[in-house]
């Protein structure tokens, strides 16, 4: 009996272990922010770049050419923020102006990373495809790792994963800047938010804020 117990506890153990990102703080608690002060508003971002950070994940998403960025949206506000009109934008410095991939973007890569192109001719037979099958687990762990465009109530913080393709891009964090806009508190529609991927790879100080708030 006691073996049968343990080994049911096994189960729902394996069944309850999923992915688990780090708990989520306040977003200027990140170095890379932005508060907008009079808005109630801050953004920030947490890029998983490397192999302890991204130790999280099952997929190993740097071998696909996938930068891992976490965002994090902060309301200090009474309104409930808005998020159905939000675009986001990964500018490089050099001007390459990239847009967070799609789930269906992500099966496609972690299913076929190399791109094959494939001769348009039709064969009277089937002819054998190299596609890669993607784990339920896989396909589970971007679920849950995905941010979800969902209001951010008062007084709470919202955050998850975009995932970014910088295949051919050499060093693309260097002097990037992530645009956030379209959030809306209400009706009004907030200013941009403009977050330097710098702050993240060279911090301030301890003490010392970094520029990144306006009025």
């Amino acid at each position: 009996m006691a073996l049968l117990l343990l080994a049911g506890m096994g189960i729902v153990l394996a069944r309850d272990k999923g992915f688990r990102p780090p708990p989520l703080n306040p977003a200027r608690t990140y170095p890379a922010h932005e508060t907008h002060a009079e808005e109630n508003v801050t953004v920030a971002i947490d890029p998983f770049d490397t192999d302890a950070k991204a130790s999280i994940f099952t997929i190993k998403y740097k071998n696909y050419d996938l930068l891992p960025i976490r965002l994090i949206i902060s309301n200090d506000g009474d309104k409930p923020l808005m998020l159905d009109h939000m675009k986001i934008e990964l500018v490089t410095a050099n001007r390459d102006k990239l847009t967070p991939a799609t789930r269906d973007d992500l099966l496609r890569r972690v299913a076929r990373p190399d791109k094959i192109t494939r001769p348009s001719i039709h064969l009277p037979f089937p002819v054998p495809r190299d596609r890669k099958p993607v784990s339920r687990e896989a396909r589970e762990e971007m679920d849950t790792a995905m941010f979800i465009n969902v209001p951010v109530s008062p007084h709470s913080t919202n955050g998850g994963f975009l995932f970014f393709d910088v295949g051919g891009i050499r060093d693309p964090e260097a002097q990037a800047h992530l645009y956030v806009s379209g959030i809306k508190a209400g009706t009004k529609e907030l200013f941009y938010f403009d977050i330097p991927l710098d702050d993240y790879l060279n911090p301030p100080a301890p003490g010392k804020a970094a520029a990144s708030t306006r009025p």
